[in-house]
């Protein structure tokens, strides 16, 4: 099975953290869901070499700011080309002020079954920081609206270690995620991404980063409160109840194709072979017209094939499967991994090699050794 992704780029504002490609141009959506509807049809021999289509996800950018006559074009085109009766997950992600009446009906008739929604604090004060549209009401609501219309798959981002945030601050939002009863919940320290007005920020002296120490407690007792309520940590940020784990997200971690559609978006053919549209709308749009994408791809060496594994399947609860290396990289890997298996941060286990609780800790620092330079 392929991933199909969709990068839906538009914003009504920008938050201060997003280091993702968008843009505010709403005025160029309706042309742009045309292009993406022409790249459908001109790229639809790769989903054939590749199997069917088995996820679909509508990423941003904000997917919910496009009409619902829009959402309706793409699912047409979706069905047309590469049809979703062998689809078992199609995503969708959502503002929760987006999540209006008449959005959740389009849902409803729409072949989406599961929503993702950046709700990251519960916190109205937090939420202005971040130059975030919605309030911590809305948040509520928008599930609510979402269970109404059959919608029984919900995912929902959070966010810690905020400027001067506190350890009790952070365990009311996780407790005001939990009354929620998501299927599915996805948690992020707030990140100072270089671009972005939260960065400038920072190097302006205008906010503190939180301290190393407060953010690794933020993560113990996310970890620790998630997991009593029954949830699978899954991967490093990642949680879900049982069966419930991001069936597209884990098509990065496990190597398997997918193909990206839009302005920035990424695909990769499971093998050698990576290709990423221009990020530029305006630009992405006329390729398109004229029939010339404008696009570069890459072909992976060995050595780069082997750190990607190393970083999207360490990520996971799983690990990384040996018997996917070969015998020059396995010997590299278990001598590289030696040091930090004898400190309790590594394990094998079935011909695999996956992170200890408290590896997760420095994750980072494991999975930079474990890579060739």
């Amino acid at each position: 099975m392929t991933g199909l992704y969709i990068h839906i780029p538009f914003c009504q504002s920008r938050c201060i953290y997003c280091g993702f490609y968008s843009t505010t141009g709403l005025h160029l959506r309706q042309q742009y869901v045309d292009a993406l509807c022409k790249e459908m049809e001109m790229r639809q021999d790769e989903a054939k070499k590749r199997n069917n289509i088995g996820t679909i996800y509508l990423g941003g950018g904000t997917p919910s700011q496009l009409s619902v006559e829009q959402l309706e074009q793409l699912f047409y085109y979706i069905y047309k080309v590469y049809g979703t009766e062998n689809t078992t997950e199609i995503t969708m992600e959502c503002n929760p002020d987006d999540v209006t009446p008449e959005l959740t009906e389009a849902i409803g008739r729409l072949p989406i079954n599961r929503v993702s929604m950046g709700a990251q604090t519960f916190d109205d004060q937090r939420l202005r920081f971040l130059h975030r549209r919605h309030t911590a009401d809305e948040i509520g609501r928008a599930v609510e609206r979402l269970r109404k219309v059959g919608i029984r798959n919900i995912s929902i981002d959070l966010m810690y270690g905020f400027p001067d945030e506190t350890l009790a601050q952070w365990q009311q939002d996780i407790d005001q995620a939990l009354k929620l009863n998501v299927e599915h919940l996805s948690a992020y320290s707030l990140m100072y991404e270089e671009g972005t007005p939260l960065y400038r920020l920072l190097e302006n002296g205008n906010v503190n980063e939180t301290n190393e120490e407060v953010s690794r407690q933020m993560y113990e007792e996310l970890i620790g409160q998630l997991t009593a309520a029954g949830y699978e940590h899954y991967e490093i940020s990642n949680f879900s109840r049982q069966g419930f784990h991001s069936r597209h997200n884990s098509n990065y971690w496990n190597q398997t194709p997918y193909i990206g559609l839009g302005a920035a978006a990424h695909s990769y053919d499971g093998a050698s072979c990576r290709r990423w549209n221009i990020d530029d709308v305006k630009k992405y749009i006329e390729g398109i017209e004229n029939r010339r994408p404008d696009f570069e791809q890459e072909v992976l060496d060995a050595d780069t094939r082997y750190n990607d594994l190393v970083m999207t399947a360490l990520r996971t609860r799983k690990g990384l499967d040996l018997s996917l290396l070969s015998p020059e990289q396995v010997n590299y890997c278990k001598t590289q991994a030696l040091r930090y298996e004898k400190d309790g941060l590594l394990v094998f286990e079935d011909q695999h090699l996956r992170l200890t609780r408290r590896g997760l800790f420095v994750s980072n620092m494991i999975m930079s050794d474990l890579m060739k330079v």
